[in-house]
């Protein structure tokens, strides 16, 4: 049976990941173009949140400053900033004297958990099916499916709204010479998204490799380190690219994470867009240097008694195949970049840290398709208002959220612009602005040509919706 709600929204979110929840607590209380409230709603297939919970390995922290939370870089007095979590755990005393910026993962993940147990309008366990243009209504038409606890369809619905917001999130990424491996159930070939739940089997495995040279990988390789004996490590740990390197972390490297970085790159032809990003892959896919520095003294302190610890590090190096041996152990086939050398390795378990995809969006759009405009690339072209691109006759808007790095550069999943983004779109959406940014946010200069983009902005003027080609 199907439910349907007549009443349309002025927006409705699709998933309910950080980027998403910042936005819900931002329009929280927002006041619409005509009387009462924004009237919103955000739709989530999990029963409830969770932030990477295979990853919330203790002592883990966030990369960016607890200052980046959903709210405080557009509303510092926003009612549900880390700090306002604070006050009403009664902990504000002891994180002052604790004096840490960057907060435990674990704490992020509580703190969002609190947010999307306040914030009204947020629909868990409901799963988005699809989404289609209404052109005798001039809304938007959204499917979902209610899900009971089992995950199992308990009711159909359908909502109306005159605005999208996408925030499906990323995907692990399973390389294609795993993934075979990865579904077997016989041999522990894992996600390091999945690395909390068989933390316990991977750890009494005889010998494991972690894949992946990011701060994920680093992680897993210091957690399996500091679980094993001296001398019996038994650990290897492979990466594609030629060094286990740092993040850049530099303050002004970090401005690549600005709006004003944003701005600029938008501004940039595809072409070159298309060659920046995956340049840029120190800025955002390095290793912390606290946690390079703790690996190294844990390896150090096992060569106290002489003797080296059972441990090899590799980079520069690809899987090419992967196959099983007997039902127990993974043979790995490895090529050496540099040298063109190739061998074989047999393990027990392989983590694998090769990070996230963004989830496609061709399925949820499927009905949307005639409407969307795409690069060369068959993208979706987003404006730099976070705004698909999209045929005239729809009158309403899609923003994307976490899923334009093709237009908007690095800082797409940086948790820091989560909550300038989520302003960006209230701002565009009631046509104010209840959450003023300012004009300038960086040192940097990007450029030398001064594009509409990047020249300073009178208070309250809203960008245009501009076709970029």
């Amino acid at each position: 049976m199907t439910a349907q709600l007549d009443a349309p929204h002025d927006l409705v979110g699709i998933g309910i990941g950080p980027s998403n929840l910042s936005l819900a607590a931002l329009a929280h209380g927002l006041p619409h173009q005509g009387a009462g409230e924004l009237a919103t709603a955000f739709y989530e297939q999990r029963r409830d949140f969770r932030w990477h919970p295979g990853l919330l390995i203790d002592g883990t922290t966030l990369q960016v400053p607890f200052l980046a939370d959903l709210v405080t870089l557009a509303d510092p007095a926003s009612p549900w900033s880390f700090l306002s979590y604070l006050k009403h755990k009664e902990r504000l005393y002891p994180f002052y004297f604790a004096e840490q910026f960057h907060i435990h993962r674990a704490e992020y993940d509580a703190y969002c958990r609190w947010v999307a147990g306040r914030v009204p309008g947020l629909h868990f366990g409901h799963q988005v099916d699809a989404v289609r243009w209404n052109p005798e209504r001039d809304l938007f038409e959204v499917d979902f499916t209610q899900l009971d606890p089992s995950g199992e369809a308990e009711a159909l619905g359908r909502t109306y709204t005159r605005n999208l917001a996408l925030g499906i999130g990323t995907a692990p990424h399973i390389p294609e010479p795993l993934r075979p491996l990865a579904e077997a159930p016989t041999v522990p070939v894992i996600h390091s998204a999945d690395y909390l739940d068989n933390r316990q089997r991977i750890i009494g495995a005889d010998h494991v490799t972690v894949i992946g040279s990011g701060q994920s990988g680093a992680e897993v390789f210091l957690d399996l380190l500091r679980a094993r004996p001296a001398g019996r490590e038994r650990l290897t740990w492979l990466a594609r690219t030629p060094s286990f390197a740092p993040m850049e972390y530099s303050k002004l490297g970090l401005e690549h994470f600005t709006p004003d970085y944003t701005r600029y790159f938008h501004s940039l032809p595809e072409p070159v867009r298309d060659h920046l990003v995956p340049a840029q892959w120190q800025l955002h896919k390095g290793i912390d240097t606290a946690t390079i520095a703790a690996i190294h003294d844990e390896l150090y302190r096992r060569t106290l008694h002489g003797g080296w610890p059972d441990a090899v590090l590799t980079p520069g190096v690809t899987v090419r195949t992967a196959g099983r041996v007997a039902t127990t152990k993974v043979e790995l086939h490895l090529e050496h970049t540099e040298q063109g050398a190739r061998s074989r390795l047999t393990t027990d378990a392989v983590v694998l840290a090769t990070g996230y995809r963004e989830r496609p969006l061709t399925r949820l759009l499927a009905g949307l398709d005639p409407y969307l405009r795409k690069d060369s690339a068959g993208r979706p072209r987003i404006d730099d208002r976070y705004r698909m691109i999209l045929d005239p006759s729809v009158t309403g808007s899609i923003f994307v959220q976490n899923g334009e790095r093709h237009t908007h550069g690095v800082g797409a999943p940086d948790l820091g612009l989560a909550a300038w983004r989520s302003a960006a779109i209230l701002n565009t959406l009631t046509g104010k602005e209840p959450y003023p940014q300012p004009p300038r946010t960086a040192f940097t200069t990007f450029g030398l040509e001064q594009h509409e983009h990047t020249r300073p902005r009178p208070a309250g003027e809203l960008l245009p919706l501009v076709d970029h080609p």
